[in-house]
């Protein structure tokens, strides 16, 4: 998860800029439009929907934006004609990268993607290319301050978890993602506060990029990917050793 890790640290601290000036608000906003489409306005019988819903509210997103996204979803409101898809493709150094899109021109978007994967010494791939190298989980992050790792531990594997580990200041709880309201509302119920929760992309296994070059062609494909408008999340199976790392700043 070393490659995950890295990318998560770099990206929380950047989605306070991105929250800021109205960027993760938008992507969010995206992604409760399409949760509303497939799934109905009523959170409790979307799964997809309240996962959506939690991270906006976890970034301070008002509540008539999130209202208005649901709206839209349904079809109350025009500007629902989103769609899903998976780009996958190549970093430099033969760093495996998986993007999710959520866009209303593919023929725009593809185009864009393309350029960002070739200006950072990268390719964009075909469909399955590396795909089969991420797993799907459900991410719930705490605090670390105040969380009893006992207790989290207990409550967390019985609810469902599949994992418990620290990462810097936070714990992070790893499950499936058909599981992730059971646990989320059994931490809930133990009185251990939930900072974050995301489906997340997590590889299998992980590519050693030693050489500083190679890192900050792979970090920079990652946070220009991040940066793109119909870009939801982004995952990389890298792992950067710390040597380099502190090269990079």
């Amino acid at each position: 998860m070393a490659g995950h890790s890295h990318w998560a640290n770099i990206a929380r601290k950047k989605s306070l800029i991105d929250a800021k000036r109205g960027k993760l608000w938008s992507k969010l906003a995206k992604a409760i439009i399409v949760a509303a489409k497939h799934g109905g306005a009523d959170p409790d019988a979307n799964l997809r929907l309240r996962y959506a819903i939690d991270a906006a509210k976890a970034v301070s997103m008002p509540k008539d934006n999130i209202q208005r996204a649901i709206k839209t979803g349904t079809g109350e409101l025009k500007g629902g004609d989103l769609e899903e898809s998976l780009y996958e493709g190549y970093g430099a150094g033969g760093v495996a990268v998986l993007c999710e899109i959520l866009t209303d021109n593919k023929n725009r978007t593809a185009p864009e993607i393309r350029k960002i994967f070739e200006m950072c010494g990268g390719k964009l791939g075909g469909t399955g290319c590396v795909a089969y190298l991420f797993e799907r989980k459900g991410l719930v992050r705490l605090p670390q301050a105040g969380c009893d790792e006992d207790q989290l531990m207990e409550v967390a594997l019985e609810a469902g978890a599949d994992d418990v580990k620290l990462s810097g200041d936070r714990w992070e709880v790893t499950c499936d993602p058909t599981a992730m309201a059971a646990v989320i509302d059994a931490l809930g119920k133990a009185g251990l506060g939930v900072e974050s929760n995301e489906i997340v992309r997590i590889p299998t296994n992980t590519v050693d990029v030693d050489d500083v070059e190679t890192a900050r062609k792979v970090l920079a494909l990652m946070e220009r990917l991040d940066d793109h408008d119909d870009v939801q999340s982004v995952s990389a199976n890298f792992s950067i050793p710390d040597e380099a790392m502190a090269q990079l700043g």
